[in-house]
């Protein structure tokens, strides 16, 4: 299964499925990250942490670790 982390730069994307357990799961909810959203890859920092992305109209920064848990399609 193909994670957020691995999103080319420039792409759109869907979220099938958050893994990860109880209060990290819950801010990656908290931020607007749910299943059947899309999230465009707006830019990956040169090392790869952290990942800007557009969700539901605003953007946001994730680090690699939370990105992983992202699941999507």
């Amino acid at each position: 299964m193909k994670t957020l982390r691995d999103v080319a730069c420039g792409k759109t994307v869907t979220v099938t499925r958050l893994t990860g357990e109880g209060p990290v799961k819950r801010r990656i909810m908290d931020m607007g990250i749910t299943k059947g959203v899309s999230i465009f890859v707006r830019k990956v920092a040169p090392l790869g942490d952290p990942v800007e992305v557009t969700v539901r109209g605003y953007e946001l920064s994730l680090r690699k670790a939370d990105a992983e848990m992202i699941q999507v399609d």
